[in-house]
């Protein structure tokens, strides 16, 4: 690291204690890694979305300014909680372009990288997704932010294993397992683990 750098879990827990000159530091350092996620989210998504990676980032970012104090762990935390509210304006977005279209049927918002996930060779709706993962953390919170994780962030085992202070053949199994109840749970099968 450069020795005028500040790690980012320094600067996250400056931030965190009332610092905006951390924030604005911050960014500078991560803003680049934040659009890589937020430009992997659009690769799941359908070709013509009205929304652009940016975009989706600096709505991102604002909502992240909104939450200053939370005690942030480390960067893990940090882009799992800027993922999470990366899938919620997408499933706003989804949502109203829904209520815009006056009750029609509408065009699906495919996640087309989600193999895993796909029912009969086609990818979930963000909307189903997103409903599927919140059964899946009524039932195990665990679960389900391995998927938020690992989905959405992109972060590897080994980072989400940090992240949540359990071992990294933790996270391959539960991932695993998440993965085959969400693929079921969006099916529309029943599957008891």
């Amino acid at each position: 690291m450069n020795s005028g750098r500040k790690s980012v879990t320094e600067l996250l827990q400056r931030w965190s204690a009332g610092d905006t000159r951390a924030f604005d530091d911050l960014m500078g350092q991560v803003y680049d890694e934040l659009h890589d996620i937020a430009a992997q989210c659009f690769r799941r998504e359908r070709s013509d979305h009205t929304l652009q990676a940016t975009a989706l980032l600096h709505e991102a970012v604002l909502r992240l300014i909104d939450i200053q104090g939370l005690p942030w762990k480390d960067r893990a935390h940090f882009y799992a909680v800027a993922a999470r509210m990366m899938r919620r304006i997408l499933v706003d977005h989804a949502r109203q372009r829904r209520r815009l279209k006056r009750g029609a049927a509408g065009r699906r918002v495919t996640l087309s990288e989600a193999e895993p996930l796909a029912v009969h060779g086609k990818s979930p709706d963000i909307e189903a997704l997103d409903v599927a993962i919140k059964r899946l953390e009524t039932r195990d919170p665990q679960k389900a932010k391995i998927v938020e994780l690992r989905f959405f962030a992109g972060l590897s085992g080994e980072e989400i294993a940090r992240c949540l202070n359990i071992s990294t053949p933790t996270v391959t199994r539960e991932w695993r397992r998440a993965r085959t109840w969400l693929f079921c749970e969006i099916k529309g099968e029943d599957l008891d683990e």
